[in-house]
């Protein structure tokens, strides 16, 4: 793994796509303290095993084809196996598929919670004399976010704030990944009609923590028993007393430290069922002139009010940049 990897920060962000099954879930009888979060990191995320984006034609002597559309792989797919051998990465699917040759390779599937083995016939490119199966397939997921909270009785944070999602809109399931510290090096201001971001670098010489889970409310594992939380304020995950009015926000948007940005919570919806609990807008001056108001790469910034913790960003309006939503502390706590 390179020691330093610049990423924009909208990798793991897709503004518009996320959504929660379950009821809003009150969690004042269980209220937690927390540190507040508003710093970036950086993720590298295992699919355990190869995904399959989608499938593509393989250029042959006698024409086209793609032998993995054919046996019946479908897109969402993860490869766990081949030819009786544990399949991790891509390059683990590549060595296995060249051994085999014009011979039946049998894949182990997982479709969902359902374990299959097929039969798939690899082709050979004219071009490049490599035997393929004709797919588009990834290990993992790389990217940046901004992480919420930490609990203080369990080390444990939630980030993101809202699903990471595939080309086709669908969520992300993960084994395990690596959290890495990173420094934000650069923004492109939001303006009306396109979302701005923010550019981080990982500092991947040191680790911040583990990558556990991941579902609609973001991203959620341990943080590392050497990382140094002394200089991260606490406050009480509470939304018993969220109302419309002033709150603030902690976000990184220069280096590694959080900065506090004043903002107005305009509208809250504790019974939203797409996580669209809050409506927030910036006010702070300084933030806008820095980036436009919301950009990609804050979702998972955390929002306080009153001295508690009760949500974090999720979502710009592009219409406006100054303003967008917010999923509430209670749904992140629940997952």
């Amino acid at each position: 793994m390179r020691k330093l990897g610049v990423f924009l920060l909208g990798l793991l962000l897709s503004f518009g796509f996320f959504c929660s099954n379950h009821p809003w879930i009150y969690a004042t009888a269980e209220e937690k303290s927390v540190y507040i979060g508003g710093m970036p990191a950086g993720f590298t995320l295992s699919a355990g095993g190869v995904q399959v984006l989608g499938f593509c034609d393989v250029m042959t002597e006698s024409g086209t084809c793609s032998p993995a559309s054919k046996a019946g792989l479908h897109a969402g797919d993860t490869i766990i196996g081949a030819a009786g051998v544990k399949v991790e990465t891509v390059s683990d699917l590549n060595e296995v598929i060249n051994k085999t040759g014009e011979n039946a390779l049998l894949l182990t599937v997982c479709r969902g919670e359902t374990e299959m083995e097929i039969e798939v016939r690899p082709a050979k490119d004219k071009v490049t004399q490599r035997f393929k199966i004709g797919v588009l397939i990834r290990d993992g997921i790389s990217g940046i976010g901004t992480v919420t909270y930490i609990e203080k009785d369990t080390g444990r944070f939630g980030a993101l704030g809202h699903a990471v999602v595939s080309s086709k809109n669908e969520t992300l399931k993960i084994s395990d990944g690596a959290v890495y510290p990173c420094s934000i090096i650069g923004v492109s201001k939001g303006v009306r009609g396109k979302a701005g971001e923010l550019r981080g670098m990982f500092l991947a010489e040191k680790s911040l923590g583990s990558a556990e889970k991941l579902c609609t409310c973001g991203i959620y594992g341990k943080i590392s028993g050497d990382f140094d939380k002394k200089s991260l304020k606490t406050a009480t995950a509470s939304t018993q007393n969220v109302k419309i009015g002033k709150a603030s926000v902690y976000s990184t948007v220069s280096g590694e430290t959080p900065c506090e940005y004043e903002i107005e919570i305009v509208k809250v919806d504790k019974n939203n069922k797409e996580n669209k609990n809050y409506v927030i807008k910036i006010t702070d001056e300084e933030l806008i002139s820095q980036t436009g108001g919301i950009v990609q790469g804050m979702s998972g910034s955390p929002i306080l009010q009153n001295g508690n913790l009760v949500g974090a960003i999720t979502h710009v309006f592009i219409n406006d940049p100054t303003r967008g939503y917010g999923i509430s502390i209670d749904e992140l706590l629940a997952q």
